[in-house]
Parts: structure tokens; C-alpha cells; sequence
């Protein structure tokens, strides 16, 4: 994927609505969800120069490994099910870890690194929300001693597709 001129992001509270909106179109059975339990179903709803919008199933323990969506900024809001988000927090040095039910909405800005899984039974729905479209995404580990941990870049792979496997899991799936 070729690199674009880099627009700026719509509003957080406008990302917010928009995903709010689209899950309220899923409840509504506007859009068909599947889900696979070997690997997490998704797909593009809607892309523009502006934004991107994905619909996301994750069946129990099916996650992300922990990313940055490459200077994009982003909303995202769980329609079924709960799903679990660790977050970095870069003043702290560390891993927060949340829980989001239900109707829950995430916004975050370009700097934001989390991941993002089910480990509750049965399947969970999202809907995610990036702006400028993603044209990256960045891989991460923390390292380092308790209380000095640090995020190490794994990967950075351009795409559009945020669901994309970490460059890692397809050297160890060889």
C-alpha cells in the first residue's frame, strides 16, 4: 500500500457518533455479522477520504496483539458481548487493563497503543471508527523492569486493513 498525503482527523466526538450510529445499524440487523473461530471475522462498512469503518466479531479468546493504528485517530464501540483493553499508558509506564460492555465507546487520538480481545464466552461485536483512514498499523511489546517498562516496536506495516496479522505470527505460522 502506497502512502497518502496525511489529512487530519475528524473530531473524537464525531468518530464517537459515528460509531454509535453503525452499532445501533448492526442491533438493527442493517449489516450481516459472522464470526470464525479461527480468526476474527471483519469487515470495511464504509471508506472515504475522511474516515474508515469496520465491523469486527470476536469469538472467545480471539485478540489483537498490542498496536498503534499509525497516526490515525479512532473510536470504537462494543454492540454485543464485552471485550477486554489493555491500554499503554505512557505517563505511568504501564498496562491498563479495561473492561468494556455493551453500548461502551472508546475514542482515542494518533499516540494511543492497546489490545483488544473476548475472554468471555460466546461472540462480542464492535464497531471501529479510524480517521484519517488507516493507512498503517504498528506492533508493540513492553519491556523492561517493573516500573521502567517501555514500549518496544515490533513492526510497522503499512495497510489498510486493521485486522492485518502481526508480521510475527506469520513467520511462526510457517
Amino acid at each position: 500500500m502506497k502512502p497518502r498525503r496525511r489529512r487530519r482527523a475528524l473530531p473524537l466526538a464525531t468518530l464517537v457518533e459515528r460509531a454509535q450510529c453503525v452499532a445501533d445499524e448492526v442491533r438493527a440487523e442493517l449489516h450481516s455479522v459472522h464470526a470464525d473461530v479461527h480468526e476474527r471475522w471483519h469487515t470495511r462498512l464504509h471508506h472515504d477520504d475522511d474516515v474508515d469503518v469496520w465491523l469486527i466479531s470476536w469469538t472467545t479468546e480471539q485478540g489483537t496483539q498490542l498496536h498503534g493504528h499509525g497516526g490515525s485517530s479512532g473510536a470504537f464501540t462494543v454492540v454485543a458481548g464485552e471485550l477486554a483493553e489493555a491500554v499503554w499508558d505512557p505517563v505511568a509506564r504501564e498496562l491498563g487493563e479495561q473492561e468494556r460492555r455493551t453500548g461502551d465507546a472508546v475514542a482515542f487520538g494518533p499516540g494511543y497503543v492497546h489490545d483488544v480481545r473476548n475472554v468471555r464466552a460466546g461472540t462480542a461485536v464492535s464497531v471501529h471508527v479510524y480517521s484519517p483512514p488507516l493507512e498503517r498499523m504498528d506492533f508493540f511489546d513492553v519491556d523492561g523492569p517493573r516500573g521502567e517498562e517501555h514500549l518496544v516496536r515490533l513492526a510497522h506495516v503499512w495497510t489498510d486493513d486493521p485486522e492485518i496479522a502481526y508480521p510475527g505470527e506469520l513467520r511462526d505460522a510457517s
